[in-house]
């Protein structure tokens, strides 16, 4: 039901030119020409990590493998049009996105492993604010963003979400807030990782798929929403260790 109706959603909003933010470009998927692509090593354990999970979850029957594969080299190509070139000597900078595309496995898992639908539904998605906040590879040395921001290593989940994220917090949960500024370990980074990973390891899959839902269909800011309550429900156990 979840990826009937994102697909819906999605679907409409990415045929409203005032809707879309991003323009989508042309881009064929084809089997020949991501058979000559190679996953990086730190994608084959996702890959791996994602197919175990979905199993466990009996969302995914045998051979998911190449669904996968298949959406993540597609994932690649096709926001490889969007980017521009950077000569640069920090590794988060090169070609290739260095981490894991989990947000694309989380949709993979909601659409019970179909790779054509996933596929469809990430490039519709594509052209929406929401993508660059929710889909971190997105926005990965992308032509969308000035250069001096790509040239800096510095997504804009960070400097957008995450420092909304310490602003509210200071005003929402003083406490907590102290908390971290008295560990010298800002919340911002914490925020970062439940965000990059899309909660995977933190959330049962239930309440992952919420958080997805709930970004697509009431925007972005959201995500900041959603991070703010996890820490208030979080504040007994937060100023427990604080004290300790």
């Amino acid at each position: 039901v979840l990826a009937e109706l994102i697909e819906t959603f999605v679907s409409h909003l990415s045929e409203s030119r005032s809707d879309c933010y991003f323009s989508m470009g042309n881009y064929k998927a084809t089997d020949a020409d991501v058979r000559k692509e190679r996953l990086s090593s730190v994608q084959q354990l996702g890959v791996e990590m994602t197919v175990r999970y979905g199993k466990h979850l009996n969302l995914l029957k045998e051979h998911a493998e190449n669904g996968l594969c298949f959406v993540l080299m597609n994932c690649e190509k096709f926001l490889k049009q969007q980017q521009r070139t950077v000569v640069s000597p920090l590794c988060c900078l090169q070609e290739r996105y260095a981490g894991y595309d989990w947000f694309a496995s989380s949709v993979f898992l909601i659409m019970s492993g179909d790779g054509e639908k996933t596929l469809t539904f990430l490039q519709r998605f594509s052209r929406l604010l929401v993508s660059a906040f929710l889909w971190l590879p997105r926005l990965h040395i992308s032509m969308h963003l000035p250069v001096t921001t790509v040239e800096s290593g510095i997504h804009p989940v960070y400097f957008c979400s995450a420092h909304h994220i310490e602003m509210l917090l200071k005003a929402e949960l003083p406490l907590v807030s102290s908390a971290f500024h008295m560990s010298g370990f800002a919340a911002s980074q914490i925020c970062l990782q439940w965000i990059t990973q899309c909660f995977w390891n933190y959330m049962d899959w239930n309440e992952i798929c919420h958080y997805i839902a709930i970004c697509i269909f009431l925007g972005p800011d959201y995500q900041i929403y959603m991070c703010i309550s996890v820490f208030r429900h979080l504040q007994q156990d937060i100023l427990k260790h604080t004290e300790a």
